[in-house]
């Protein structure tokens, strides 16, 4: 498969859409077992191991999360919480098709609501994509911050 710059952005595209949808078990199948779901405490912060992070999840943490949002026993998701990304056109940051490896950023902004509290948040995602078997690009490690 043959990955252009439109190609990763619709990715990108595809996956907020997933999330939006509550479509998180199809969202985590994206995903290499390798990946991490970063969200470093500050903006600018550059070592997830060494320096306090909102999250740093691994696979196994993420099925977890996607098991308690999927749940029909998640007493905390009683009515469950909606999401809503307004995402900017993502920028691809780095195309290495002979590696297989891509880099983009997207500036967004992220809604969540349940019940009648709302929470707003500015967010910027990266995602290092790499190519798999079976032509799709797949986030291996995606951060937001």
């Amino acid at each position: 498969m043959t990955v252009t710059r439109e190609s990763l952005i619709d990715f990108i595209y595809g996956e907020v859409r997933m999330l939006d949808e509550g479509r998180y078990t199809e969202w985590l199948n994206l995903w290499l077992p390798d990946g991490h779901y970063w969200m470093p405490l500050d903006y600018q912060q550059k070592d997830p191991i060494n320096e306090t992070s909102l999250m740093y999840e691994d696979m196994f943490m993420l099925k977890l999360r996607v098991e308690r949002l999927n749940g029909a026993r998640t007493f905390s998701q009683k009515p469950k919480s909606r999401c809503h990304h307004v995402i900017q056109r993502p920028f691809v940051d780095e195309m290495d098709t002979e590696a297989g490896r891509f880099v983009t950023t997207t500036f967004m902004h992220y809604v969540e609501t349940r019940l009648d509290k709302q929470q707003l948040l500015a967010v910027t995602a990266r995602h290092e994509l790499a190519l798999v078997e079976g032509g799709s690009a797949s986030p291996t490690n995606g951060s937001i911050s």
